[in-house]
C-alpha cells in the first residue's frame, strides 16, 4: 500500500527506515509478551481492589476519607508487590518523590551510600553533593558516601563490602542511567544486590530510583527486596494520561514517613485533596503497560536506525532492555541539536519551536530539550535531552504510540542528514 511521504523524507532515508524496522521487528514480539503479562497484573489489581466510579469523585479542603486516594494507593501497592504505597498529584516530580523518600528514611548522623555512582544530576542539591544549601540532606546532617561502578557498568561489590563495614543506614540504586552511558540495571542485578546487602545487614534500607524502569520488564525492584522505590507519574506509569505526580511505593513505614514529608507528621497520607486527579491517575496505571511497550519499541527502532547511519547506541537494537531510555552519541554539539530540533518537529504540540540549550536549573551543563508534548515535560510521551557537552549523547525516550515515535524518529534522522 502506498503511504503518502507527508514529511518529505528521502528514498535513502526511507530505505534505511525499511532496513532498521526489519531489524528491530524480531525484538517487538518479546516487548508484546511482556506488556501482556504487565496488563494482567495490572487488571488484577483494579479487580481485587473492586476499583469503581465512585472512586473518581473529586474531594477538596483536606480530603478526609478520600475513599478514590485510598484505593489508588492500594493499586499501586499490589502491582508493585509493596506493602504500601503514596500516589499523589501534588509530588511534583520523579525527583521530589525521591527526595521526600530520602527525608522520610534518613536522620541526621545517618550514612546513606549511593552504589550506582554519583545520582542523576537534579539530585545533586538535594543530597548536598552540590551548592551549600542547608536544607540538602548533608546540610540536615545526613553522612553521604559514594561508590562508583566499574568499568563495565557493574556494581563493584568488592567496594561494596568494605564501604559496609562502617555503619549505613541506607543504600541508594539509580535504575536508569541518568545522563551517563552506564548500562541501566535490570530488576536481576537489582535483586543480586539486595540479597547481597541483606546478608551482610539486614537493618539496611535499599532504596531504588526506578524512574523510566516500570513496567519494562517482567517485575520490579519491591519484587525482589528493594525496601522503596519512587517515580514520576509523567514518566512510565501515569501511561501518558496523568497530568503531573508521582509515587512512593514499598515498606509501609517507610512510605508512611515519606507520607509525612510530603505533608506534615501526625498528618501523613491520610489527607490530601484529590482535586478530580483521581481518575486520570487510574487511567494511567492502567494504560501504562501498552504505552510503555510503545515507548520500548520506538527505543529500538531508534537505536536500528541510528547504527545504520554509523552512530553508536546504548542499549543496540538487539539488546536486552531494563529502561526505556535510548542513549545515541551524535559526536559534535551540532549533530546533537539537529537531532533534538528533529524530535521537536514530530511533536504534536509546539512543533515549529526550535529547541536551544540553556541553563537549566539543577544541571551542571547547557541542557537541550525537545518536548513537545500534551503533558509538560511528559517523557512518557517522545522527548529527547542531552547536556551539550563530550560526548553529546542524546537520551531519548518515550513515544504514546509507535507509529508516532517512530515518525519523529525520523525527522530526527532527516534532521542530521540535511545539515
Amino acid at each position: 500500500m502506498a503511504v503518502r511521504n507527508y514529511f518529505g523524507f528521502s528514498p535513502e532515508l526511507l530505505a534505511l527506515s525499511d532496513k532498521a524496522e526489519t531489524l528491530a521487528r524480531p525484538y517487538f514480539d518479546r516487548i508484546d509478551e511482556i506488556a501482556m503479562a504487565n496488563q494482567m497484573k495490572v487488571l488484577s489489581a483494579f479487580r481485587n481492589k473492586c476499583v469503581s466510579e465512585s472512586h473518581f469523585t473529586p474531594s477538596t479542603g483536606y480530603g478526609y476519607s478520600d475513599r478514590g486516594r485510598e484505593v489508588l494507593d492500594e493499586v499501586y501497592a499490589e502491582i508493585f508487590a509493596a506493602e504500601a504505597a503514596l500516589v499523589r498529584h501534588n509530588i511534583v516530580s520523579g525527583t521530589h518523590a525521591l527526595a521526600i523518600g530520602l527525608f522520610g528514611a534518613l536522620s541526621p548522623g545517618d550514612k546513606m551510600l549511593a552504589v550506582t555512582g554519583k545520582p542523576y544530576d537534579t539530585l545533586e542539591e538535594v543530597i548536598g553533593i552540590s551548592g551549600d544549601d542547608p536544607h540538602s540532606l548533608v546540610g540536615y546532617g545526613v553522612i553521604y558516601d559514594q561508590l562508583e561502578l566499574l568499568n563495565d557498568g557493574t556494581i563493584d561489590y568488592d567496594g561494596l563490602s568494605e564501604k559496609l563495614k562502617e555503619k549505613t543506614r541506607m543504600v541508594y540504586l539509580q535504575r536508569s542511567r541518568g545522563y551517563s552511558t552506564r548500562p541501566t540495571l535490570t530488576v536481576e542485578e537489582i535483586g543480586k544486590l539486595c540479597k547481597f546487602v541483606k546478608a551482610i545487614d539486614k537493618d539496611i534500607i535499599i532504596m531504588v530510583d526506578n524512574c523510566y524502569g516500570e513496567f519494562v520488564e517482567l517485575s520490579e525492584p519491591t519484587e525482589v527486596g528493594a525496601d522503596l522505590i519512587c517515580g514520576s507519574l509523567i514518566k512510565n506509569p501515569g501511561g501518558g494520561m496523568a497530568d503531573t505526580g508521582g509515587y512512593v511505593a514499598g515498606r509501609a513505614d517507610l512510605v508512611e514517613a515519606a507520607a509525612c514529608r510530603l505533608t506534615a507528621p501526625g498528618i501523613g497520607s491520610h489527607c490530601g485533596a484529590s482535586l478530580g486527579q483521581n481518575r486520570n491517575m487510574f487511567k494511567g496505571i492502567f494504560m501504562a503497560p501498552h504505552i510503555v511497550a510503545q515507548a520500548v519499541k520506538t527505543a529500538v527502532f531508534a537505536a536500528a536506525l541510528f547504527e545504520l547511519m554509523g552512530y553508536e547506541t546504548l542499549p543496540r537494537y538487539n539488546e536486552a532492555r531494563a529502561d526505556i531510555i535510548q542513549a545515541i552519541s551524535l559526536k559534535t554539539a551540532d549533530g546533537l541539536i539537529a537531532f533534538c530540533e528533529g524530535i521537536q518537529m514530530g511533536a504534536p504540540i509546539d512543533s515549529f519551536v526550535r529547541p536551544e540549550p540553556w541553563d537549566m536549573p539543577g544541571y551542571s551543563s547547557p541542557i537541550i530539550m525537545a518536548a513537545g508534548a500534551f503533558t509538560q515535560g511528559a517523557s512518557i510521551e517522545l522527548s529527547a535531552d542531552g547536556p551539550v557537552r563530550e560526548p553529546y549523547t542524546a537520551f531519548l525516550q518515550g513515544g504514546l504510540t509507535y507509529e508516532s515515535g517512530k515518525t519523529g524518529v525520523l525527522l530526527a534522522a532527516k534532521s542530521i542528514m540535511s545539515r
